[in-house]
C-alpha cells in the first residue's frame, strides 16, 4: 500500500481531534474532541518490538503519531527469539528499559501474567480522556479479548493482530470431482480421500507434520470434538475422547491423503505444496494466503477457495494465535504508553496493516468496514473467512508457560501416528512425559 493512504498534510489517525466526529479518509470516525492527545507532549516513550511485517508498518507510520501527540518515540524491532530473550531478562529484573512491549499471546501470555509484567489498563479504557469512544471491548474479537485479560478479567495489553486457521481448498480440483466445500470434519476427510490420486500426484490434504510446529493442526480439531488440551482448572485433557479423536481424524488425514514425506513439512513445504497446484485443502493461519495470489509464485492464482473451518461433531470453532501491545507494570509513563498502543491498534492503522497485507486486526469494524476491504488485494472471500473465523474463534493453543514443551512431547506423538503408531497409545506417553513439565512451571 502507497504512503498516500492518508493526505499527508493531516496527522493520521487522530489528526482531526479539534472537532468532535473528525474522519479519516476512509471516512471513519477517528477523533473524539475528549481525548487530549497533547497532554504528554514531551515525553519519551521506549518501545519494544518484534521484526515484523506487522512492526514494520509502526516504525513506517511512527512520524504521525509523534506529530499528533508531541511524544518522542524510540522504537526497536528485533526477531521474534531475541526479542523474546530481551523482554524476560529486563522484565524479569524488575527495571526494564522499555514502556510498551509486544508480545506473542501464544507463547508469552502466561508468562507475562505470572510475572505480574503487564500493567492494568482497564481504567484508562474507561477514561475518555484516554481513550476514543470508538475503542471498546466489545469490537475485538472474542479470542482477542482472552488473551488480553488476565486470570481477574483485568484487561491487561490491547489486541493487535490475529491469525485465525482456516481452510484453503484449491476450487478447480473440487470442481473435477464434483465436490463442494465440506460442511464437517467428516465432509472434509471424505473428500480429500476422494481428491487424492496418487498416480496423478494429487493428494487431497496436506498440512504441518514436522514435530513441534503440528501441534495447533491437532488442537485445531480439538476445538471442534468440544474440547481443549487444558481444562478451566489447569488439568490436561490430551487423554480425553475429544483429544483422541482430534488425533485419529489428524491421522486419517495425514496418512491417506497427504503427499509423500508430510511428516517433515512445516508450514512453508505445505504452503508450497499446496502453490503447484496438486494439493485439495491445506489447513493453516490465515496470514500465509498473499503469496497464493501471486503470480510469481502461485500456480492456483484465482483458483483459490476460502474457508472457515468446518464444523466438528460438538463445535465449529477457528483456532486462533496472535500478538498484542502492552504498557510495562514498571514504566513511569503508563498514560503515554497507552495512548501509543491505542494509536497502534487504531482503526486507520489496522485497515493499512490489513490492505498491506502484514497481519489481520483483532477489531471486527475493520474487517466489517466497506471501504478498508475495498482497498485490501486479497480476494473478498479471504476476508470474508477472517470475519467468519472472528465469529468462532478460540484459543489455538493452552495458556502455559512451557508451550514449547507441550509442541515437542505432542509433536513426537503426533509424527510418530503418521508413521502408523495408534493415537491413544502416543497421547498417553505423551501426556505422562508432560504433566511433570506443567507442573513445575505453575509450581
Amino acid at each position: 500500500m502507497s504512503s498516500s493512504f492518508f493526505n499527508p498534510t493531516r496527522r493520521g489517525f487522530m489528526a482531526g481531534t479539534a472537532a468532535l466526529g473528525a474522519t479519516s479518509l476512509l471516512g471513519v470516525r477517528t477523533a473524539s474532541a475528549a481525548v487530549d492527545w497533547k497532554r504528554f507532549a514531551g515525553t519519551t516513550l521506549e518501545v519494544n518490538l518484534v521484526k515484523s511485517p506487522r512492526s514494520e508498518t509502526i516504525l513506517k507510520y511512527l512520524s504521525e503519531f509523534e506529530a499528533l501527540t508531541g511524544i518522542k518515540v524510540n522504537a526497536e524491532a528485533t526477531p521474534e527469539q531475541q526479542q523474546r530473550q530481551k523482554t524476560t531478562i529486563e522484565l524479569s529484573s524488575g527495571k526494564p528499559s522499555f514502556d510498551v512491549v509486544h508480545l506473542s499471546y501464544h507463547v508469552q501470555k502466561r508468562q507475562f501474567e505470572k510475572g505480574g509484567w503487564l500493567a492494568d489498563i482497564s481504567g484508562f479504557m474507561k477514561d475518555p480522556s484516554l481513550t476514543d469512544p470508538s475503542l471498546t471491548e466489545s469490537d475485538f474479537a472474542e479470542a482477542g479479548l482472552k488473551f488480553a485479560k488476565d486470570s481477574a478479567g483485568v484487561m491487561r495489553s490491547l489486541p493487535f493482530s490475529v491469525d485465525y486457521w482456516i481452510v484453503y481448498w484449491n476450487k478447480a480440483l473440487f470442481e473435477k470431482k464434483g465436490l463442494a466445500y465440506p460442511e464437517t470434519f467428516e465432509d472434509m476427510a471424505k473428500a480429500a480421500e476422494v481428491l487424492t490420486d496418487k498416480s496423478a500426484n494429487t493428494y487431497g490434504f496436506v498440512a504441518r507434520g514436522l514435530k513441534n510446529a503440528n501441534a495447533p493442526v491437532w488442537t485445531t480439531f480439538m476445538l471442534g470434538y468440544g474440547t481443549t488440551p487444558l481444562s478451566a482448572d489447569g488439568k490436561l485433557q490430551t487423554q480425553s475422547q475429544g483429544a483422541v479423536d482430534a488425533a485419529k481424524l489428524y491421522q486419517r488425514l495425514m496418512t491417506k491423503s497427504a503427499p509423500p514425506g508430510v511428516s517433515g513439512f512445516n508450514w512453508a513445504e505445505a504452503q508450497s505444496a499446496f502453490l503447484q497446484g496438486k494439493i485439495g485443502m491445506w489447513v493453516d493461519g490465515v496470514g500465509f494466503a498473499p503469496p497464493i495470489e501471486n503470480p510469481e509464485k502461485s500456480r492456483v492464482v484465482g483458483q483459490v477457495g476460502y474457508g472457515v473451518m468446518p464444523k466438528g461433531p460438538n463445535a465449529q470453532a477457528a483456532a486462533t494465535t496472535g500478538d498484542g501491545l502492552g504498557v510495562t507494570a514498571a514504566s513511569q509513563k503508563k498514560e503515554a504508553a497507552y495512548l501509543f498502543c491505542q494509536w497502534a491498534i487504531s482503526h486507520d492503522m489496522g485497515a493499512r496493516l490489513l490492505q498491506a497485507g502484514a497481519g489481520v486486526p483483532f477489531r471486527q469494524s475493520i474487517l466489517e468496514d466497506q471501504k478498508v476491504r475495498e482497498g485490501v488485494k486479497m480476494p473478498g472471500a479471504w476476508l470474508d473467512a477472517v470475519a467468519g473465523s472472528a465469529k468462532v474463534s478460540q484459543l489455538a493453543l493452552p495458556v502455559i508457560i512451557p508451550v514449547t514443551e507441550f509442541r515437542d512431547i505432542y509433536g513426537v506423538a503426533l509424527t510418530n501416528m503418521i508413521g502408523g503408531a495408534d493415537p491413544a497409545a502416543e497421547l498417553k506417553t505423551a501426556t505422562a512425559q508432560f504433566e511433570p513439565v506443567l507442573a513445575r512451571s505453575e509450581g
